[in-house]
């Protein structure tokens, strides 16, 4: 799956007509030296309500409650030349750290953490490592000035699975983009989390049903909305939509049929009034701890770390998501027991082992389909 990754890292290129620029965050403009706070969009920008979005929240909201200046830059392309091109840029600015959200810039953050050893990297959703893939797996290296995050993206995907559920859903699909592991992990615990809301309720056996699909991209196009269409038409009540802007196809198939959505990675209710929830990835939380670790001389420097419920990684927007049923405080309940590791949700790997979503535990209530 790692080698899928960089395969999909490759196949993603993208050149982008804007050129090289920093974008002040509110502290001078563009030029401007001496901004100890960086961050290096991916395929995106700061308002893209996703990735760049959330990561970027994060800088703000720590920047402005303690007087510290901050900057973003987005390269001319998504290349690992472009990536680096963007961070000397951040670090000629005068950036203390240097924030890169997405698993894209695995490679540029093992290559910069050596090039700029007194600069702090924080590399979300991925781990440093040298892309070379010749011998089936790169060599990865977190350096003593780089902290690597990534998500417990199964615990988000439980958490919307069991909310539907309990909320009264039924009829659920799951639409991801690419099957990188994130998005495998989102899947994986949105079914177990439908089951275990079918075992809470004493549901039957098949009164659930899932229909379950990748599309194979991050875009959104007529066949994702034609196929959520389709389901929709179908019976399903709520699509998870976990797969970037196919989330948009999602939506507008939702929006035509009258049905409803769950959102991914960050809080998407505004993107749609057919948004009842999204399972989130903290972004701006892991950010702003990262960062007040740094200012506080406890920066976690040469370590990967996962942000969970453990440590209020990952959740749903409960202050606006749209339940009819499901309430604050079933959702305070399972959360609880979610942090406690009091619930065995099975990832993409197990035992060492690939998972398939076929493996799942599914001996209650929950049948998926693959279309």
């Amino acid at each position: 799956m790692l080698k899928t990754r960089k395969l999909i890292a490759v196949s993603l290129a993208v050149i982008f007509v804007i050129g090289m620029l920093g974008s002040c965050g509110g502290n001078g403009g563009t030029g401007d030296t001496g901004k100890e706070l960086a961050l290096i969009t991916d395929l995106g920008t700061i308002d893209d309500k996703s990735f760049n979005q959330g990561a970027w929240e994060g800088v703000k909201m720590y920047a402005t409650e303690n007087s510290k200046t901050y900057e973003y830059y987005q390269p001319t392309e998504q290349s690992t030349t472009a990536y680096l091109d963007a961070i000397e840029l951040a670090v000629k600015g005068g950036a203390a750290v240097v924030v890169t959200p997405g698993f894209l810039f695995e490679e540029p953050v093992y290559l910069a953490q050596d090039q700029y050893p007194d600069v702090k990297f924080i590399l979300l959703d991925g781990s440093p490592n040298d892309g070379d893939w010749s011998s089936g797996m790169p060599n990865y290296k977190t350096g003593g000035n780089t902290v690597g995050v990534t998500y417990a993206e199964h615990e988000a995907g439980f958490l919307a699975g069991y909310a539907a559920v309990k909320d009264g859903f039924r009829s659920l699909g799951f639409m991801g983009g690419m099957a990188v592991p994130a998005v495998k992990k989102f899947g994986y615990g949105f079914v177990q989390g439908a089951e275990y809301a079918g075992q809470e309720l004493g549901l039957d056996k098949n009164t659930i049903t899932i229909k379950y699909f990748y599309t194979g991209g991050f875009a959104a196009t007529p066949e994702a909305q034609a196929m959520a269409s389709s389901w929709y038409n179908d019976g399903v009540e709520v699509i998870f939509a976990c797969g970037g802007a196919v989330g948009n196809s999602v939506m507008a198939a939702a929006e035509a049929t009258g049905n409803k959505v769950i959102g991914v990675d960050v809080d998407q209710s505004s993107e749609s009034p057919t948004v009842i929830t999204s399972a989130m990835k903290e972004l701006k939380v892991s950010v702003y701890d990262c960062i007040s670790d740094y200012y506080n001389n406890n920066f976690p420097g040469g370590k990967d770390i996962v942000f969970t419920a453990a440590n209020n990684g990952v959740g749903l927007p409960m202050g606006s998501s749209k339940f009819s049923s499901f309430t604050k405080t079933d959702y305070d309940e399972i959360y609880t027991k979610l942090a406690a590791n009091e619930i065995d949700i099975w990832p993409d790997v197990r035992n060492g082992a690939d998972v398939n979503v076929s493996d799942l535990p599914k001996s209650v209530t929950v049948v998926t389909e693959f279309n």
